[in-house]
């Protein structure tokens, strides 16, 4: 295999690439992003804005990957601006897509997805599976319908199969994540009326889902949720935190506190925070052969776990 990766510099990118460094049926690992990986590893890594058409056009020709492995879907105040990861997602799907098809020796691509691309729509389904049509009703699902439909019909074109990995939403320890960065905050909002229940996923097993794919890829989409759920209140406490109560009215200014805070809430999260967001999770270990280690409260555990960076003064650092 020769396998391209957008969006390498992200936790995932970088977690699967270190991955397949040591595969033999591994030919070559190639990776894009904004940013460089965090972390050492054997792949080819070029740092190339996906808005860059020219370029990246150009890189993936040159490769001529025989698998695609789509991470170059940038959540709303993850790491870009909710404009910046919008306009940076629906051109590097693109331009990534009909480059690998066009070098001609492509035949499987993996694009990561989410359960937001379900909606939360009045009467719709609390635990979609993956015969349930997408029915987007945040900016982020309607980013990920984008992306999933540019992959469909490249792999449709190519007569390939194409892996939709739809994951619940993605936190834990050095990951960034809208939720993670809100969940860790001194006070955490929830929903006073209903506080519904949501799944998240540990990106260990994001990465392992991402590998097992590539390594045996489904020709559709697969829910790959942690097993259990747990609510805002219930998060809160586990991480020792504030529950503040929040009514219909009081989510503007709820918002504008994170936001000022460091902590800024795209629609898809308040939507997870009043609404809820589970999906059914249970054909991931029949379809990939794999299945997330942690359950849900163990993930948010393990994000509270996480040490705080402690900021000392260079008075303090010389004395020590």
């Amino acid at each position: 295999m020769r396998v391209l990766i957008t969006g390498m510099g992200g936790e995932l990118g970088t977690r699967l690439a270190n991955q397949l460094g040591n595969d033999p049926k591994v030919e070559a690992v190639l990776g894009l992003d904004i940013d460089p990986p965090r972390r050492r590893h054997r792949a080819e890594f070029h740092r190339v804005d996906p808005r860059d058409r020219d370029r990246t056009t150009s890189l993936i020709r040159g490769f001529q990957p025989t698998a695609l492995v789509h991470l170059g879907v940038y959540e709303p105040y993850a790491r870009s601006s909710p404009r910046s990861a919008m306009e940076r997602t629906a051109a590097g799907t693109i331009t990534a897509v009909t480059a690998a098809v066009d070098a001609g020796r492509l035949d499987r691509i993996i694009v990561r997805s989410g359960i937001e691309i379900y909606g939360r729509r009045r009467g719709a389904p609390v635990r979609p599976d993956e015969t349930v049509q997408p029915d987007p009703t945040s900016s982020f699902g309607h980013q990920l319908q984008h992306v999933e439909r540019v992959c469909t019909e490249g792999g449709l074109h190519a007569a390939i199969p194409v892996t939709a990995l739809r994951f619940a939403p993605l936190v834990g320890p050095s990951f960034p994540s809208p939720l993670g960065r809100l969940l860790r905050m001194p006070a955490v909002p929830f929903n006073v009326l209903s506080d519904p229940p949501f799944s998240v996923l540990h990106q260990h097993d994001a990465a392992g889902a991402l590998l097992a794919a590539l390594r045996r890829p489904v020709d559709g989409p697969v829910n790959v949720v942690a097993a259990g759920a747990v609510t805002a209140f219930q998060a809160a406490r586990l991480g020792h935190r504030l529950p503040v109560p929040i009514a219909a009215l009081g989510w503007y200014s709820a918002r504008l506190v994170a936001e000022l805070a460091g902590a800024p809430v795209p629609d898809h999260v308040e939507e997870l925070l009043t609404r809820g967001r589970t999906a059914d999770g249970s054909h991931v270990g029949e379809l990939l052969g794999v299945r997330p280690e942690r359950s849900s409260p163990e993930v948010v555990e393990e994000l509270y776990a996480w040490a705080e960076v402690v900021h000392r003064s260079a008075a303090g650092a010389e004395a020590a």
